[in-house]
C-alpha cells in the first residue's frame, strides 16, 4: 500500500483552498491521472523533487504531490513543474 493514504493526499493537494472555494481535486481519478503523468515524466528522465529511498516512479510521484513539490492545475493555469489535467 502506498503512503500517504488517498485521504491524506487529497488533504495535502487541497490544503491551500480557502473555505467556500472549489477544491483543486475532488476525485480519485484526478489523483491517479496526475500521479501517472508525473511517474511517466520521471521515467523519461526528469529529476525527482523529493529525497526518498525508493526508485519506483509512482511512489516518488505520490511523495512529490503529498509534499507539495508538484501541483495539479488546469491547462489555463499551468506553470513549470506543475501537472496539468
Amino acid at each position: 500500500m502506498l503512503h500517504p493514504s488517498y485521504n491524506e493526499l487529497l488533504e495535502a493537494i487541497n490544503k491551500d483552498v480557502e473555505p467556500g472555494e472549489e477544491p483543486i481535486v475532488n476525485s480519485r481519478y484526478s489523483i491517479v491521472i496526475a500521479t501517472a503523468k508525473r511517474a511517466r515524466q520521471l521515467i523519461a528522465g526528469d529529476e525527482k523533487l523529493v529525497s526518498t529511498n525508493t526508485n519506483k516512479p509512482l511512489s516518488i510521484a505520490v511523495e512529490e504531490l503529498a509534499e507539495g513539490k508538484v501541483k495539479i492545475v488546469s491547462e489555463d493555469d499551468k506553470e513549470e513543474d506543475e501537472i496539468d489535467l
